[in-house]
């Protein structure tokens, strides 16, 4: 492969906003609406899938173990479709992912078996595990570099406004005086397949990532795009653009083998290893535990009816938007570090002590779901840096696969374990079991905030080949 030199990454970073950010962030960013569609589903039809008259009658364990398929479908396809992606490219993979998740989600609604459900839920999994690696690398590699954190938190945390649609749609879906016990919970799965296809139509206008064209050997069509890029975004904003300043000079490549990822991540960037599995393990066990179970919570503990569960779940989605919302726009001007290592010990906090007031049985269902709304105000924000952490601090090689080995590691541990534990947490019908499962939560995430406090890199506002420098750039820094 050729020798070249390309100031693709300083164009793209020099770009105003404009209307075409717009159709990235709409294109792309929307998948995680249908993941918080997905788990809001499954929590929410909790309760009414272990109704013997749903036509499943599994028990409260089942759930939790759906649960945990669900998430090993995810890590497996992400893994899957990660290293997928970074060999062929992010469009190839973030079309194929959507169709795979297309497929399991309208056949779920078919299940009347548990290990049917759980085969259903496990492709579901992958194809939305799939998406997180395809995405996260598409979008941080088309987004300014002034504006990557705050984008990348919205866009994170707009897995949010999928949570309070499931919600929202769940509360007549689930109503047995309009929709028989067994329907309603499979017409809920049919709403993120015709949000699939909406969002499938707008994705085929983003472009390639042409940091990854220029890399693999496909120059031409990157400065293409990129020329197109500019003539648009010059279009839009009505005035010339600002000249770019910065070349890097690669060696192109096929492809990148398996054993030179591994050496990046093990060898040159142990530290950065380090803190991208603390955080992804510290927010998957707190979110996984706590979502896929909050309705069997309150209808246990609070005898809360079935129907009524998503009521109390949109506070806590609104909640978790806006954290990413209102507090982004810090994670590039306060920086990074201070950001995420804040936002993880805090929630950890918060949430220790709401487990205190639930433990002393103080507790109502508003007040219990006003606790959950202050904590995952700030634990949203932090678990939505997690991703735009790793996607940021390894090689442009790397990156996709990167993202889908923490993702699958951190989620594995935090993500299966916690849900399967919970669901037999709250079987046990004791407060003081689920307890436990709070305070362990919660010091996992204060001890992921430290770990990013001492060892996290710096990376507000910084182009992505200075954060990491390209494992084929002529020269590169350990860092």
């Amino acid at each position: 492969m050729a020798q070249i030199s390309t100031d693709i990454p300083a164009r793209l970073d020099r770009l105003p906003w404009a209307r075409w950010h717009w159709l990235v962030l709409i294109g792309l960013g929307t998948v995680w609406i249908l993941d918080g569609l997905e788990v809001t589903i499954v929590g929410v039809i909790g309760p009414r899938i272990t109704n013997p008259d749903s036509g499943l009658g599994l028990t409260e364990s089942e759930v939790g173990i759906a649960a945990g398929v669900y998430v090993a479908g995810a890590c497996l396809g992400a893994l899957f479709f990660g290293h997928l992606t970074d060999r062929f490219g992010r469009k190839k993979l973030f079309l194929v992912t959507l169709a795979v998740y297309l497929a399991a989600t309208v056949a779920t609604a078919f299940s009347h078996d548990a290990w049917y459900f759980y085969l259903c839920r496990f492709f579901t999994g992958a194809g939305i595990g799939g998406e997180y690696a395809a995405i996260n690398s598409a979008i941080d590699e088309l987004i300014p570099a002034r504006v990557r954190g705050t984008v990348d938190l919205v866009v994170n945390g707009s897995f949010w406004l999928g949570t309070a649609l499931g919600a929202l749609i769940a509360i007549p879906a689930l109503d047995t005086s309009l929709l028989p016990a067994g329907l309603g919970w499979r017409l809920l799965f049919g709403l993120g397949a015709v949000l699939g296809v909406a969002i499938l139509l707008v994705r085929r206008t983003v472009p390639e990532s042409p940091r990854w064209l220029f890399i693999h050997g496909r120059g031409e069509e990157a400065e293409q795009i990129v020329g197109g890029i500019e003539r648009k975004v010059r279009e839009e904003s009505g005035r010339a653009l600002e000249a770019a300043h910065g070349e890097i000079r690669i060696n192109q490549r096929t492809h990148t083998p398996l054993a030179e990822v591994a050496a990046t991540l093990l060898r040159r960037y142990p530290k950065r290893t380090t803190v991208g599995l603390s955080l992804f393990v510290g927010q998957a066990f707190l979110y996984n535990s706590i979502f896929f179970t909050y309705a069997l919570v309150l209808s246990t503990f609070f005898k809360v009816p079935d129907g009524s569960t998503p009521w109390y779940l949109v506070p806590i989605a609104i909640g978790n938007f806006l954290g990413p919302v209102l507090l982004g726009r810090f994670f590039d001007t306060v920086g990074r570090r201070t950001m995420i290592s804040g936002t993880y010990v805090l929630s950890g906090l918060l949430l220790l002590g709401t487990a205190a007031l639930f433990d002393a049985r103080v507790l109502t269902p508003m007040t219990l779901t006003a606790c959950w709304m202050v904590v995952f105000f700030f634990a949203s924000a932090g678990a939505s840096s997690a991703y735009l952490t790793v996607s940021e601090i390894f090689p442009m090689e790397t990156r996709a696969l990167a993202i889908a080995l923490f993702y699958a590691v951190g989620t594995g541990l935090g993500g299966i374990i916690g849900p399967v534990l919970f669901g037999r947490l709250v079987e046990s019908g004791v407060v003081g079991n689920v307890v436990v499962g709070y305070v362990i939560g919660a010091g996992l995430m204060m001890a992921a905030g430290l770990v990013q406090w001492f060892m996290g890199v710096e990376a507000a506002r910084r182009s992505l080949e200075d954060i990491a420098a390209p494992l084929s750039a002529e020269q590169r820094q350990m860092v």
